[in-house]
């Protein structure tokens, strides 16, 4: 395991799954409070900022990535009071992006298909710090890095030969 500040992450090229995250409850003191629905990004889909979560009481609220513990088995936070109401998720939202909005994107390098995004690897810092691509070989783990862009499904790009 990689431990950075309290947070912990899975071993791997990237560190941990989006996908494995939405599917974590939130928790306070073993409690379950909701579940996560979407990861919120920011504006240049280079860090995740926090989370959507669907409550019990069926709100949406905004967890940012700080205040949560990530576990085996949750993400543990210390306050119900860290779920912040439906307006600053609409804020985090608006001034970013989400996974789901960039799910089914193409990995770019140099104008060339390197894949569709099916999932985000997570550095302990929320840093995304490599992609999952469905290619015609199957999901390929690519470092993330300045030569790799996102582009909407459509773009004028030409397939990896």
């Amino acid at each position: 395991m990689i431990r950075d500040s309290g947070r912990q992450t899975v071993p791997g090229m990237g560190g941990v799954s989006a996908e494995r995250l939405l599917r974590l409850p939130v928790r306070v003191h073993g409690i379950e409070l909701g579940r996560p629905v979407d990861l919120v990004l920011d504006r240049e889909h280079t860090r995740a900022l926090g989370f959507e979560v669907l409550c019990r009481d069926e709100k949406r609220r905004f967890l940012p990535l700080a205040v949560a513990t990530i576990r085996e088995n949750e993400l543990e936070i210390r306050s119900p009071l860290s779920l912040l109401d439906e307006a600053e998720l609409v804020f985090y939202t608006k001034r970013g992006s989400t996974f789901a909005a960039l799910r089914g994107y193409g990995a770019v390098r140099a104008r060339t298909m390197l894949g569709e995004l099916v999932d985000l690897m997570l550095a302990a810092d929320g840093t995304i710090a490599s992609l999952v691509v469905a290619t015609p070989d199957g999901r390929e783990e690519l470092d993330y890095c300045a030569d790799v862009a996102l582009v909407a499904t459509g773009s004028n790009v030409r397939a990896a030969s």
